[in-house]
């Protein structure tokens, strides 16, 4: 299943390479719903509450409620989630799954405390973890921080706290370069949780060839550009 995305920063849907440098903006952000109006999913990512730059909550807050009630598409919502409030806040939204990433750390190992906490708040089934690499190793706070530890090894202590993962290549991401499917097959035998990939997805044989493996596939600068395949 593809999976548009819509990534915010400045009030503009943006797609931006390795996660810096911008490549293309929509002023009409809106008018992304009814472009993706077809898929059953939608990915809205606060880019600039990743970073720490700002936010973008009135406009999350009404593309998540506008993709729910107009265009009855189920919504997962990401970036700058790091407090179980904050994810209780954006789950009254009306968003289907939450995403988070850089909270699952702290101190270069997994913040158990807050996992426990926030699925004290949340059902397990409304929470996605973001896994996020780099060079084969975790990456955090807007792809800014990376970590020492690498994603097949700590899947399995993450389930528990998870419906599913989120797994962006860094390297790929924004660059059209072809998914890393030999990546996305390791990480599948590492975990039996369903698992979203993401980063440099450009073809319909790709995603043909990771629903073969069970994932999903996040799809962003191929669907902006029309050079899906």
């Amino acid at each position: 299943m593809l999976i548009p995305c819509i990534d915010l920063q400045g009030g503009q849907a943006v797609q931006l390479v390795h996660g810096r440098k911008r490549e293309l903006a929509v002023a009409d952000v809106f008018g992304l719903l009814e472009q993706f109006k077809s898929y059953p999913w939608l990915h809205l990512i606060d880019l600039d509450a990743a970073i720490g730059t700002g936010d973008n909550n009135a406009l999350a807050c009404e593309l998540c409620l506008r993709a729910r009630q107009r265009y009855k598409l189920k919504v997962r919502v990401g970036g700058g989630i790091r407090t179980t409030a904050r994810a209780q806040e954006v789950a009254k939204w009306g968003a289907d799954q939450i995403i988070i990433g850089s909270a699952v750390f702290r101190e270069g190992r997994i913040n158990l405390a807050f996992l426990r906490q926030l699925t004290r708040k949340l059902a397990t089934v409304q929470i996605v973890i973001a896994l996020d690499t780099a060079k084969g190793r975790i990456t955090v706070n807007g792809w800014r921080r990376k970590l020492a530890l690498r994603p097949e090894n700590v899947m399995s202590q993450l389930e528990p706290f998870c419906a599913a993962f989120l797994c962006t290549d860094v390297d790929r991401e924004g660059t059209m370069a072809g998914a890393n499917l030999h990546w996305f097959r390791m990480l599948r035998s590492a975990t039996k949780h369903p698992i979203i990939a993401a980063g440099g997805i450009k073809t319909r044989r790709e995603i043909s060839a990771l629903e073969k493996l069970g994932m999903d596939a996040a799809v962003g600068m191929a669907v902006y550009k029309n050079r899906l395949r």
